[in-house]
């Protein structure tokens, strides 16, 4: 049950974005910005990375979404994001995305947890400065998001279709895309 009365029933933070429309825009266009516009990283990896940090702050709804959104977005799909969130050390990425997951770790634990070792690590792998910045805003992002669905005790879905489904649409349209047609237009 949430801690506050909302005006929905929607679950995570769709419920939180109905009831504070005047969020919703500019929070979305960050997460667009971030896992949808032009980039080196596949969108499946940018994907990755925000389901990776929310399952490291146990965020349900943030990984079961962004789980969803970034298997059906990588060509290994599903099985490929639950190694990297059983264990990300032995999982079957790149050694440039393990180098960008400890970024991520890091920054889940605390900004100043990202160190000069993490970095040259990161960058000997491959990763650029524009990966290695959105890899770190990704995370930072991420866990300012599970903080507010968590932080509020929103409603959370347990039927995985619910975020498989979700999942087409958010690659085919983008996070804008979606919140036009779910949000903004009422």
């Amino acid at each position: 049950m949430p801690h506050i009365t909302l005006n929905t029933s929607e679950p995570g933070i769709r419920g939180l974005f109905r009831f504070r429309p005047e969020t919703a825009l500019p929070l979305n266009a960050l997460v667009e910005a971030l896992l949808c516009g032009s980039g080196t990283l596949t969108r499946g990896e940018r994907e990755l990375i925000a389901a990776y940090v929310s399952g490291l702050n146990e965020c349900r709804y943030c990984y079961s979404a962004h789980a969803a959104y970034a298997a059906a977005q990588l060509p290994e799909g599903m099985a490929l994001v639950e190694q990297v969130h059983d264990d990300v050390d032995s999982a079957p990425v790149s050694a440039k995305m393990r180098a960008l997951l400890d970024v991520a770790g890091a920054v889940q634990r605390g900004g100043r947890e990202v160190t000069e070792d993490l970095v040259t690590a990161a960058r000997a792998e491959g990763a650029t400065d524009v990966e290695i910045h959105d890899t770190v805003l990704i995370a930072a992002a991420f866990c300012m998001f599970n903080r507010y669905v968590d932080g509020l005790a929103t409603v959370l879905p347990d039927d995985p279709d619910f975020y498989t489904d979700r999942a087409q649409r958010i690659a085919a349209h983008g996070y804008l895309g979606v919140l036009q047609q779910e949000v903004i237009r009422e």
